[in-house]
């Protein structure tokens, strides 16, 4: 969930336009599996508003094969994704149904049932769908294809891996793990299946990333030394509390608290953490991990510089004192490929910096829908500049749309595990940075962190 206020926002599509860019982008997104392949190494030995007319009949599905998924997590984003899932079917998008879905809490259960069966239906009758607490049984279903998940930052690794042991598809909601040790562990059990595991860092499908990986691969900027994104909001309240306190939710009763602490262990039930565990470190990276990985990742992809191997990160709590989490961010990395990327976050002051990458003889600028690059001026003389714009994209459901084409023709997904923990690298040193005070390195050779 995203607040109103956000350096990097953008207007969301309508539905007119989501028709309109996915058929002009559905060359681009089928293509992006062969630029994602190209990154691949080992891995580590450890509505538009109703019209007063009658509405159109809807489209036919798209002529795929049905794929059957469940959803493990509907809270703000489970809910939001089923919700997605079932409108790219009903537009004719997408030829995929919800056949599942778990939580911990069962009002959220039967909510999200009572909705899917009702939405999903064909000819007046509803549509099964299956509602668990435990997930284990969730992944017992054999016409399960894939499974969605977005459970709180702490379950993603285990859950994910118990997926994949089950043979199933993933989409994982970002950040990929809450440690670096368990997104080691996601990535081993991923590349030893053959199981498409996509990381929801929806942004690598905004095309002007892909403009600039293309142009840097070209050297028309020659090295590329530098670059800074940022994502940065604000509130009055404090970022985070929009999530709605569950006075409903009674462990025993309604809700199997000892379930979602999991791997926490034992934690006395506090409906604050229940509800907002994104401002507590005990649960979350808070702005790196929730905020900061949305921009990173596309900047970590088209640059291709290889691993993070610095991490220095300060900040503090400047406004929102009551949140355990940080802020406000700085964090500076630099990469095995001879790189320093510098990235600002924030949760109380919404302007960010401009998102960049500086090259030797010239520089791109990434905002809004464009790829802009200027040479540098002892280079004006041979090099052109260049901006090349594109249409708004419906981003997040293009990369659940990638993730659904790859489940039938197995072809490599467009955020795969690999990048995912080139991110992880990042966010685990730069939160020891914050809290530990200091720099921590990283070698790629042996895959450890260690303090600087």
């Amino acid at each position: 969930m995203k607040a109103k206020q956000a350096s990097n926002s953008r207007v969301p599509p309508s539905r007119r336009d989501f028709l309109k860019d996915t058929t002009a982008l559905t060359a681009s997104l089928l293509a992006a599996p062969a630029l994602a392949r190209q990154q691949q190494t080992p891995p580590p030995a450890a509505a538009p508003p109703p019209q007063e007319k009658p509405p159109a009949p809807a489209p036919p599905p798209r002529p795929e094969p049905l794929v059957k998924i469940g959803v493990v997590g509907i809270g703000g984003m489970g809910r939001g994704h089923c919700e997605s899932i079932v409108g790219l079917h009903k537009e004719g998008k997408e030829n995929v149904k919800i056949a599942a879905v778990c939580d911990v809490y069962k009002m959220r259960v039967d909510s999200t049932v009572e909705f899917l069966s009702k939405e999903q239906g064909d000819n007046g009758q509803p549509f099964a769908v299956q509602g668990h607490k435990d997930y284990h049984e969730l992944l017992k279903n054999p016409e399960i294809q894939g499974v969605l998940i977005a459970v709180p930052e702490h379950w993603h690794a285990q859950v994910a891996i118990d997926a994949i042991r089950a043979g199933k598809d993933v989409y994982l909601e970002k950040p990929m793990t809450l440690r670096l040790d368990d997104a080691f562990a996601l990535w081993r059990e991923q590349r030893g299946s053959d199981r498409i595991v996509q990381i929801g860092t929806q942004y690598v499908t905004l095309p002007r990333y892909a403009e600039a990986r293309r142009l840097i691969k070209e050297g028309a900027i020659g090295h590329p030394c530098s670059s800074q994104t940022s994502y940065c909001r604000n509130s009055k309240t404090g970022e985070w509390n929009y999530y709605a306190i569950e006075p409903q939710a009674v462990p025993g009763e309604n809700l199997d608290w000892t379930t979602w602490c999991g791997p926490l262990g034992p934690i006395p039930f506090d409906p604050l953490l229940f509800a907002r565990w994104r401002r507590y470190k005990r649960t979350s990276t808070g702005i790196i991990g929730d905020l900061l990985v949305h921009w990173m990742t596309p900047m970590i992809w088209a640059l291709d510089v290889g691993w993070p191997v610095r991490v220095t990160a300060t900040g503090g709590h400047y406004v929102d004192k009551a949140m355990e989490n940080h802020d406000q961010v700085n964090i500076t990395i630099q990469f095995e490929g001879e790189h320093t990327m510098e990235v600002l976050g924030s949760t109380c002051n919404a302007t960010g910096i401009e998102t960049m990458i500086r090259g030797h003889k010239g520089n791109l600028y990434l905002a809004g829908n464009s790829c802009e690059m200027r040479p540098e001026q002892i280079f004006a003389d041979e090099l052109e500049p260049k901006t090349t714009k594109f249409e708004s994209v419906p981003d997040q459901d293009l990369l659940r749309m990638n993730w659904l084409h790859c489940i039938r023709t197995r072809e490599q997904n467009l955020s795969p595990v690999e990048l995912g923990t080139k991110v992880m690298v990042i966010v685990d040193l730069a939160t020891r940075s914050l809290w530990e005070g200091g720099s921590f390195g990283f070698s790629p050779a042996s895959m450890t962190s260690f303090r600087v």
